[in-house]
């Protein structure tokens, strides 16, 4: 592979298995610049494939396909012909039921006042505006003939007469359904109606928090992607705390070696963490926080408190026949279908069998995973797809970015580099490489991640 300069513009000329194509240089969801494993090319900060040949998007979170440029021979040059056209990308179901050229009618339903946004950015850049961050406008929903309909929250799904009642009291048939409404977030304890507490779920929630929150003392409930909102807010807040109830942070992914990294990075920035404890009561004054109350007697003082433990958004499904775990989870197989007929579910809300982890069940709510939406589209239209992702996020700390490439069970890390220089590649075994975490090592954990994806074995020996 090589770029090349072609009539002002960059792309990437590649040659597999003994074809030239010519294709964007940079991935199409940030811009990063690309690298080539076998026939895909993969973008080494968030995980995004594309194929080699065409161009087409294989793995998000990239939003549209790489630009694909004609190639021919001639006298054993390489000539590029530059095509300023993209083909069109296959985010969400709807797009890609349009790309496969089904012809009926889609309606997507949300209960936010906003078109589809990249929720990644909320917890990194909180001052946001709305319309940056839109994937998609309104004329290309209207291009494809796909109904929107904003500010509409489902109350009940009755899977036997195929219909959804909403919020405003008009009723929807349908002939399939995806079930794709996530997680929120949620603390069940004394004092959560006092002001000031606050929970990110959309762009203004993102807004409202970066004001409320400078200048004064803020206290964070969760250990997981609330740590951005942390981070975010070290030049802004008078004061901060982190409240979780396992022993390190992100310990249920990244691993206690790599979550004790994570809370050293914040520690030096003065942030203080009460770890192995909950939240029993939140107390106020005058309407508003004052201070949180800890299981183990502590109370912290607080002026904002900013909750970042999510559960599912299920309870419109309670009464209807699609089966959930004891967390409400909903079941799915590895079609991401449901145990109901023409039911299919996605998403933070799906709980499905991992190919790489032997087909274990699990949920995964990093944003990369919403290719399980496009599986959902094409086994509606009974083009049989498994899902068989390998799971991939990133997560900004200080600055910092750290990815990772998920796998199941692991039994012992190998370390590349040293924690302490901030440098590192942690490679988890369970007699293979199963998973992968990389700080200021691209693109090393992209790599991984393509190796898994392939089928290939990394080995111990190799690590």
């Amino acid at each position: 592979m090589m770029e090349v300069e072609v009539r002002h513009h960059s792309v990437l000329l590649t040659r597999s298995e003994g074809k030239y194509s010519a294709i964007g240089n940079q991935c199409t969801h940030y811009g990063a610049p690309l690298f080539i494993s076998g026939n895909r090319v993969r973008c080494p900060w968030h995980g995004s494939c594309f194929n080699a040949h065409t161009g087409d998007l294989e793995e998000y979170p990239g939003i549209d396909c790489l630009p694909c440029h004609k190639v021919h021979i001639q006298n054993s040059k390489v000539y590029v012909s530059i095509n300023k056209k993209a083909s069109a990308a296959s985010l969400i179901c709807a797009e890609t039921l349009r790309q496969e050229n089904f012809g009926g009618r889609i309606i997507m339903v949300t209960r936010e006042d906003l078109l589809p946004y990249d929720k990644t950015r909320l917890s990194k850049v909180m001052n946001v505006e709305s319309d940056s961050i839109l994937m998609r406008r309104m004329e290309f929903f209207h291009q494809y003939d796909i109904e929107v309909w904003l500010r509409k929250e489902a109350l009940s799904v009755d899977t036997d007469k195929k219909t959804v009642t909403f919020d405003d009291g008009s009723v929807q048939s349908y002939d399939q359904i995806l079930i794709s409404t996530g997680c929120a977030k949620g603390l069940d304890v004394p004092g959560m109606n006092l002001g000031n507490i606050k929970m990110l779920e959309t762009p203004e929630d993102a807004r409202q928090i970066h004001a409320a929150c400078i200048g004064h003392n803020v206290v964070l409930v969760g250990t997981s992607f609330v740590m951005e909102v942390a981070s975010y807010l070290l030049d802004k807040a008078s004061s901060i705390t982190v409240i979780g109830s396992s022993e390190m942070p992100y310990q249920n992914t990244l691993g206690p070696e790599i979550g004790k990294l994570t809370m050293l990075m914040l520690t030096e920035k003065n942030v203080k963490f009460y770890m192995n404890d909950n939240v029993t009561e939140v107390r106020g004054t005058n309407g508003k926080v004052k201070d949180i109350v800890l299981k183990s007697g502590k109370v912290i003082p607080a002026d904002v408190l900013i909750v970042g433990i999510t559960m599912p958004n299920s309870e419109y499904l309670k009464s209807s026949k699609i089966q959930m775990t004891s967390k409400n989870f909903v079941k799915v197989d590895k079609y991401m279908r449901t145990n109901v007929p023409d039911v299919f579910c996605g998403g933070d809300l799906a709980i499905f069998p991992l190919a790489m982890a032997k087909n274990q069940m699990v949920n995964i709510g990093h944003w990369q995973m919403a290719q399980a939406q496009r599986i959902v589209a094409l086994n509606m239209l009974n083009k049989t797809t498994e899902l068989n992702s390998v799971p991939f996020y990133w997560t900004v700390l200080v600055g910092k970015t750290i990815r990772y490439t998920y796998g199941e069970g692991y039994t012992e890390i190998i370390i590349k580099g040293k924690f302490e220089d901030r440098k590192f590649l942690a490679l988890y075994i369970d007699d293979e490489v199963i998973a992968a975490a990389g700080l200021n090592f691209d693109p090393a954990v992209s790599a991984v991640a393509e190796r898994l994806a392939s089928g290939k074995v990394i080995t111990k020996k190799e690590a």
